[in-house]
Formats: C-alpha cells, structure tokens, sequence
C-alpha cells in the first residue's frame, strides 16, 4: 500500500488547480466545499489504508517511493521521493484528519464570503504543502513543503485583506499576514544553511543516508562543533515555523485570519512543522548536548512566557494563540530531554483540543456577529449548548484534567523533565509546572467569560444561535479525540501491570531507536512512586485553577481579579504589552533600519550621491556643450587654422616622440 503514497499529497493538490482555476465559475458553494473537502478527507482514507497495512507488516524499516529524478548536476543528484515510515504516517494522519474536519466546518463558517473558492483553494494549498513537508525523503522536499506552508499560511492569514485588524504597529490583515511572511523568513534562512552544512559534512541530502552516516560514526560526531551548527541552524528555523522565542511574535497577530486558518495553522499543521524537524533529525540532535540544552530552555522560557500572557488576553482567539505558543514550548522541552515520543503525543493530542477550542471560538464568533471580545459574552450556553459543552471537553483537556488527552500527554511531558539528565531538572519541571496551572487558571477563565455567568452583550443588536451542523459535526468529532485520543499512549504510571510499552511509544520506536543509543539510559523511565507523587500534585493544582476561575469570573463585578489588577498595575501592564516584546523589536531593529534606509539610503546615498553624480554627469555634459558649441563659427578661415593646427601638432608628436 506505501506506493500509493503519492496520491496522499496529490489529490489536495488537485483540489487546489481545480478551485483556483475554475472555482470563480462555479459559483455553488456547496460543491466548492465538497471538492475541497473530498480530496483531503479522500487523503485521509489513503493514509489510513497505508498505516493499517504498515501496522500489519512486520518490515518497519522506512519505504522510499520514488516518483522521479528531481535534480541532476554530477553527483549531485535528488530525487522527488517520499519516505513512508512510522514518523510521516503519524503526522500525514492528523494533518489530513484534522484537515478534514476543519475543511468540512469552513462550509458553514465561510458562508456567504465574496471569496469563498479562493478561500478553499489555499486551504488545499496548505494541506498540500504541508504533506509535502513531513513525507519528503530529504531535506530540499522538506524545504519546499516548508516554505510552502509559509506562502500558504501568509495568504490565509491575510486572506480578509481589507479588513482592519488591531495589533502593534499593524492596521490591516494583510499587515498581519506579511508579519508572519517575514518573521518566518529569519527561522528559514537558518533551515537553509544547515541543509549547506549537512551536504558539506555528509555529501547527501537524503535523510536516510545523512542519519546512518551520523549514527554508525557517532563517537566522532558526538558533540562535534559541525553538528552543533547543523543542530542549532535548524532549531532556528523551528523557532520560526513553531512561534518560540524569539521568533514567536507572530503567531497571536496571525488571529487576523478567518477562525478556521487559526485551526489550521496553530492545532495540526504548520506550528507542529518545528516539531516534526527536530524530531526527524532526532539522531543528529542527540549528538549536541549545547543544542539539547538550548531545546530545553527556549522551550521552557517560551512556555511560561506565553502562559502568563495568556492570562491577561480578552480576545478570545488571542487566549488561545498564547495558549498555542505555550504548548508547543511544553514539546520542545520534552524534545531537549530526550522524550522525543512524548513530543509527538503531545502534538497528536494538541491537535484535537486546540483543533476543538479554535474551532469552538468560531463557533461563537459565528453566532456573536464577529464579537471576539470575551468581556462582551457571558451567558452562550443557553444559546448555544453544543458549542459550550464542547468547549468545556477541549478545556478540560489542555487544562490536564484527568483523564482526557490533554492530562496523558502533558503529564508524560512533566515526568521527563523531572527525570531529566539535566542538571537542575526540578527547574525545568517547575517552570513547566506553573506554565501548566496558568494554562488551566485561563482556559477555565476562558471558559466561564464566555459561556456562564450574566449576559453582557446588547441582546437588541446581537442575538446569539448555535452554529450550522457542518460546525458542529466538527466540533462533536474533536471533542470525542479530546476525550478519548490520550488512550494511544497511556502512562506507564497508569498501568503499571502491563509491562510492554504503550501503542504509540512502541510504533515510534523504530525512528528513534538510533537517537536513544546515542542518549542512552536518559530515554526510558521505569515506574517509580515519584510519578504518582507529581500527577498528584499537577491533578490537584488544575482543579484548583477550575475552581479559582470559577470562584473570581461567576461572580458579576469580578471583585478579586479587578483588586488583583489594581494593586499590580505594574506586572499587568507588563503582561497586557506582551512584555513588549514587539516594541523592543521596532525600537532595536525595525526603525533603526528604517531609519538607516530613510537618512542615509535614500536622502543621502541615493538622492545627493548616485542621483548627483548622474545629473552631474548630465550638467557637466551640457555645460561642456555649450562651450565647446562656441567654437562652431560658420568661417571657414577658422576650420583651416584649427585643421592646420591639429596636423602640426601630430607631426611634432610624431618627430618628438
């Protein structure tokens, strides 16, 4: 069945031709979004038929389709070939799956929209690119998947163009979409040096090669300044792809887009691209403590950051898009220690509750009117009950509530950290830790702002309505894999009878069994009473955030936060700004190339040197013109004087010489 690889990424592909060829004569909407629909959930079904087969197959070595010569320069030779192993299989699943259901709801939340084809063309463009991106067999294909994402991200993002959007120094979507376009750039340049840097060192781009070759040498290579290069040229491109500081500034001005681009971007697909690379190159990661190290703590550092900003937000998709940033902090740091499985869980798990609570935030700025502000809600359960209990399941989960998805994953991710080789691993724990109760103190916030408590909207201008079944459908399926998605890989701490690895750890292992040579003991972790000790501890503070953000937002004045705010206005400020972090980029590089290009690019160097030196030259030529034109005086006597004259001279020039 792996050779039927290729229509995985063809057919939204086709989609994408036939929508952006053809989609503005059609006009019906209901078979635009069907084709679009169609051939990624067909995408789905040929993913799922390859990973059934691949599941029953007992050769779980990696299969290389090829489907032709791409480049051919000497020996420089790539192929345009895609790798179906344990790793894309995984991914190609829930970027189709989740695609899918995101597809299938735009129906219904696209509705009516002047652009409606153009908007499922790029939705098929993304899907397209992105699938590209994970099923590539070596680092260029990779590379065109992930500069894809990144065109197909920046014309979603921006896709309401002339449409007003409010962030720091932004005033249009469009303004939005660039941002994303050009802080994106940064991370890739660095992706673009370290695929110079591995065919230097290993004279192939094909991963397959480059890992064995890494691997069966790694006593050479290990901690080698050329591989910590490599490692952290790539880890730069995964800050950008994957919003982690210093690159996350991005991803919350990327709200400007429609609900479901949000969806799409920050639960399944381009936001994950940073977690797949990490984990693809696994093997050379593990050859670079200083690259680890430095995983651990942008992850760390980003996690908390993003949490603690989360908390202040009122924009309902601007909670979530911190919240977003933080999580993916959370697989970064369980990437820096080794856990690289625990990564990918927590990726698969991410994708259904923030796949579910964007979608859920749509449906409520569906029925609110393109009301976004949660302070003007309150009270929508009545109106909409399917949204609110939805919601409410999504919430649970990334709060770690036991025992939806969210809980399996994130408690994985603790544990590791704890038991981190690191030194000072009860650091890194502890930042995660009060990045995990922030994340449940405003999710839950989130949560009763919105849907409990009093109605603070105007109910003669709004009038609130549960979304249309294409919705709902979406959001119904979500919160099912919410709930029941943590089952694929449950903690040991779990079942401790059961002495054989849980099902995602075991179908992983095949990929990263080269990695967890090279780290050793540091990737497996037995049972031991601490495990119960800290899930404890983390089960207890998520209900007591639920509980506390209960307490403070049923109440109608909002008495405790709005005291809080008063006696911090400081540390509000500073988490309302964003800890200014766009501003410290405008002041220490923006405008100062700004302006740099204004006074001294143009004003000077452009106006009074280039432009003089051409209209000088033009002067100079005109004036000489005009003196020399003097000489031009219609007698005769004077041409033969100045002839007899010039033939002297070049005589004497001739004799003297």
């Amino acid at each position: 069945m792996h050779h039927l690889i290729y229509l995985v990424p063809l057919l939204p592909f086709l989609g994408f031709l036939v929508l952006g060829l053809w989609g503005k004569k059609i006009q019906n909407e209901k078979l635009i979004g069907t084709i679009a629909s169609s051939t990624v959930g067909l995408s789905f079904l040929v993913t799922l038929m390859i990973f059934f087969d691949f599941l029953a197959s007992s050769n779980n070595s990696a299969h290389i389709v090829k489907l032709f010569t791409w480049i051919s320069i000497g020996n420089f030779v790539v192929d345009w070939a895609y790798q179906v192993d344990q790793l894309s299989i995984v991914f190609s699943l829930f970027i189709t799956g989740v695609g899918f259901l995101i597809h299938v709801y735009s129906i219904g939340y696209m509705h009516g929209d002047r652009s409606f084809y153009r908007f499922f063309s790029y939705l098929n463009l993304f899907i397209f690119m992105m699938l590209n991106l994970v099923l590539g067999s070596n680092y260029l294909i990779t590379f065109l998947g992930w500069e894809g994402v990144g065109l197909a991200s920046y014309l979603l993002i921006g896709f309401w163009y002339d449409s007003k959007f409010k962030g720091v120094r932004i005033t249009w979507t469009g303004d939005a979409g660039m941002k994303a376009f050009i802080v994106n750039r940064i991370g890739d340049f660095g992706f673009l040096i370290a695929i110079f840097l591995i065919f230097f060192t290993f004279k192939t781009l094909n991963y397959n090669e480059v890992f064995d070759i890494a691997a069966s040498n790694y006593i050479e290579y290990f901690n080698a300044g050329i591989i910590t290069a490599i490692t952290v040229m790539i880890f730069l491109g995964c800050t950008g792809k994957s919003a982690q500081l210093p690159l996350a500034v991005w991803l919350p001005d990327a709200m400007a887009g429609p609900t479901s681009v949000s969806a799409l971007i920050h639960a399944a697909t381009m936001v994950t691209a940073g977690i797949f690379l990490v984990a693809r190159n696994s093997v050379l990661f593990s050859l670079s403590d200083f690259t680890m190290n430095l995983v651990v703590i942008v992850g760390g550092l980003t996690a908390i950051t993003a949490a603690s900003v989360g908390l202040v937000q009122n924009d309902i998709k601007k909670v979530l898009a911190y919240s977003t940033v933080s999580q993916l902090g959370f697989m970064f740091v369980a990437l820096g220690v080794g856990a690289y499985y625990i990564a990918i869980f927590h990726v698969i798990t991410h994708a259904f509750f923030k796949g579910l609570l964007f979608l859920g935030s749509g449906s409520v700025i569906h029925g609110m009117h393109g009301e976004q502000d949660i302070k003007r809600m309150g009270g929508l359960k009545k109106y909409m009950p399917t949204t609110a209990k939805t919601f409410l399941i999504g919430t649970m989960a990334i709060a770690g509530i036991p025992f939806f998805s969210g809980f399996m994953s994130k408690d994985e991710i603790l544990w590791y950290a704890w038991s981190s080789h690191h030194n000072g691993g009860w650091v890194i724990w502890a930042v995660l830790a009060i990045a995990a109760m922030f994340t449940a103190f405003y999710m839950f916030r989130l949560y009763y702002l919105t849907f409990e408590g009093k109605e603070r909207f105007d109910p003669h201008r709004v009038h609130p309505h549960e979304s249309p079944k294409t919705v709902t459908f979406a959001l119904i399926t979500l919160a099912i894999l919410s709930t029941i998605g943590g089952l694929m890989n449950i903690p040991p701490a779990l079942t401790p009878w059961v002495h054989s690895d849980p099902f995602l750890k075991s179908w992983l292992n095949p990929i990263f069994e080269n990695a967890n040579m090279i780290l050793g003991s540091q990737a497996h972790h037995g049972v031991e009473i601490m495990m119960y000790v800290l899930m404890l501890f983390a089960t207890l503070v998520a209900f007591a955030m639920w509980a506390l953000a209960r307490k403070w937002y049923l109440d109608p004045n909002w008495t405790a936060p709005r005291k809080l705010v008063k006696s911090n206005k400081s540390l509000y400020k500073l988490l309302w700004n964003k800890y200014y972090l766009d501003e410290f980029y405008f002041a220490t590089i923006i405008d100062p190339i700004i302006k740099l290009s204004t006074s001294v690019l143009w004003k000077f160097t452009d106006v009074r040197i280039i432009d003089g030196i051409v209209n000088g030259s033009a002067k100079t030529i005109g004036i000489l013109g005009n003196r020399i034109k003097l000489m031009q005086t219609g007698i005769v006597q004077n041409y033969a004087v100045i002839m007899i004259a010039g033939i002297v001279g070049i005589i004497a020039w001739i004799m003297f010489l």
